[in-house]
């Protein structure tokens, strides 16, 4: 129960900062739409942007991650605070050689790199030349914000969560600021929202810098390279670079398969996409992040267990989460967009179109949700290969996919073969690890879905009878629609959480009594003080 409640706590703190990132995201795509649409600068930048959020993958959210911080828990755990110091300052030391190296030569290589991504820009004159501009830009980002991960990896086996959920919020509030205050005096606009990602990337990195050193790390440089601990992360960090390149690699291809289609594809599947990552950023990185810490110190302390519980209790929480979610973006993806988007440069058009990419998108959240606590417990348990080999039969079911229904369904064919292809890849991942641990409840978490089917109906029906006679094509009363939305979004939620608790869905109770027992000693403190 200890190890429940410090996972519930750990994800309630990311999903807060997190969810103000996603609120500072929300409102940067709003400004970039409004001033940039959906079209040729926007393609263009978006992009460009691909390579180095490709790059921050690999080295950040995905496999430094993924190898840092089990290795990490464990030498804290087993050795002390004073030797997991001694670690991050050699891997920070390695880090920043690595990083310089791989940014110095992306920027040389960007015209060439550019090129493939975006082959069909090679139509539009001027397009693809812009795109490498805008990429030479915002290369070095993936040097910050992957220092960020190696800190943020840090921090949370501390068990400090806050600073680094919040930092996503400098990078939104930089390019706000850039794309409404830099753009006119760019010859150029675009090119401001591109220094934006770069300063944002710096803000980041110096947002970390005071909470590390009041926890008493210091960044001094290490180059004892050949300690057990770095080899370690290195030896688990390659594989898992391999599985998350694949990853990557089908982005973009994506990408390149949207260059092909009509003008204005490839930001419809950005929006598409940034809105589906909005409840995956708040609440299912959160979770996964919450969930790996105590993953790692159970199995560093032989509690199998424990690891179980933990494990289960993650992936009930994020089926909870990310099925109501899923139906949600599927019944309010039009309004959403209308709301927020309609207006500028962003036509009624596009907002039909970026609805379709979200409509796609929406059921693989499910799917992506349990890939991120199930792939994250293969390390774990030291195990890389796994999640690898998963991830390259994903990404040919994807190319697969995209290849057969881009042309019948143009960009929205790409979000379903992206989302088929996440369908798969947790399928995968939960047979091979219920095999490895000799079961992992399966049932059980079966006969937990058929308990949210009753309150999931209920709040479909409620949503769509309320959205159902408004106009979105038609830009209407921000304040109005908002209020609209917003209830019904409200109303719906909790239809769904009361259709749980009526059908004994047993986590919702653990959630109330976690967070009753909080408050509680929350008031009891205050009475004492």
């Amino acid at each position: 129960m200890q190890e429940k409640r410090r996972i519930a706590k750990a994800t309630g703190i990311m999903a807060l900062a997190t969810g103000l990132s996603r609120i500072a995201g929300l409102v940067r795509d709003m400004v970039v739409a409004a001033v940039f649409g959906a079209g040729y600068a926007a393609d263009a930048f978006f992009v460009a942007f691909t390579i180095p959020n490709l790059l921050r993958r690999f080295f950040a959210e995905g496999s430094l991650t993924a190898a840092f911080v089990p290795t990490f828990a464990e030498v804290h755990h087993r050795d002390g605070a004073e030797a997991s110091r001694e670690v991050l300052r050699i891997c920070w030391t390695l880090l920043l050689l690595v990083l310089a190296g791989v940014t110095l030569a992306g920027i040389a290589a960007s015209p060439w790199v550019v090129q493939l991504i975006g082959y069909g820009f090679g139509d539009v004159p001027g397009k693809l030349e812009l795109t490498d501009l805008l990429n030479r830009i915002m290369f070095p980002y993936i040097f910050f914000v992957s220092l960020v991960a190696l800190l943020a990896g840090a921090l949370n086996v501390q068990g400090h969560f806050l600073s680094p959920s919040l930092s996503p919020v400098l990078l939104n509030l930089a390019m706000i600021a850039s794309a409404l205050l830099l753009a006119p005096l760019f010859a150029t606009p675009i090119v401001a929202l591109a220094v934006g990602v770069l300063i944002g990337g710096i803000l980041q990195l110096v947002m970390q810098l005071p909470v590390l050193y009041r926890f008493g790390y210091d960044l001094r440089p290490d180059f004892r390279f050949r300690h057990p601990a770095v080899r370690r992360v290195a030896r688990l960090m390659i594989p898992g670079i391999v599985g998350v390149a694949i990853y990557q690699i089908n982005v973009v291809v994506t990408r390149l398969f949207a260059s092909l289609l009509e003008e204005g594809s490839v930001s419809w599947l950005y929006y598409g996409q940034r809105l589906f990552e909005f409840p995956q950023g708040i609440f299912v990185v959160s979770l996964a992040q919450a969930v790996l810490p105590s993953m790692s110190r159970q199995l560093a302390a032989h509690d199998e267990q424990g690891f179980r519980e933990s494990f289960r209790f993650g992936l009930a929480l994020i089926l909870l989460i990310t099925v109501p979610a899923a139906l949600g973006m599927v019944l309010c993806a039009e309004a959403v967009y209308s709301l927020f988007f309609l207006g500028g440069a962003f036509t009624a058009y596009d907002v039909s179109q970026s609805a379709a990419a979200l409509a796609w998108y929406a059921p693989g959240l499910i799917f992506v949700g349990v890939s991120r606590v199930v792939a994250p417990t293969f390390y774990a348990l030291q195990d890389t290969r796994t999640p690898v080999w998963i991830s390259f039969w994903t990404l040919l079911v994807s190319v697969g996919c995209s290849l057969l229904l881009m042309e019948p369904m143009k960009h929205a064919g790409l979000a379903l073969a992206l989302t088929i292809s996440s369908i798969f890849n947790a399928l995968a991942l939960i047979w091979l690890l219920d095999r490895r641990l000799g079961g992992i409840g399966l049932g059980a978490l079966g006969q937990f879905c058929l308990r949210l089917l009753p309150g999931l109906a209920a709040m479909g029906l409620v949503v769509a009878m309320f959205l159902g006679g408004v106009d979105w094509q038609v830009k209407g009363s921000f304040v109005l629609r908002a209020l609209l939305l917003g209830g019904v979004v409200t109303v719906g939620g909790l239809v769904y959480l009361a259709g749980c608790w009526f059908c004994r869905v047993g986590e919702v109770k653990q959630g109330w009594e976690l967070l009753s027992a909080r408050l509680l000693r929350r008031r009891r403190g205050g009475d004492d003080g």
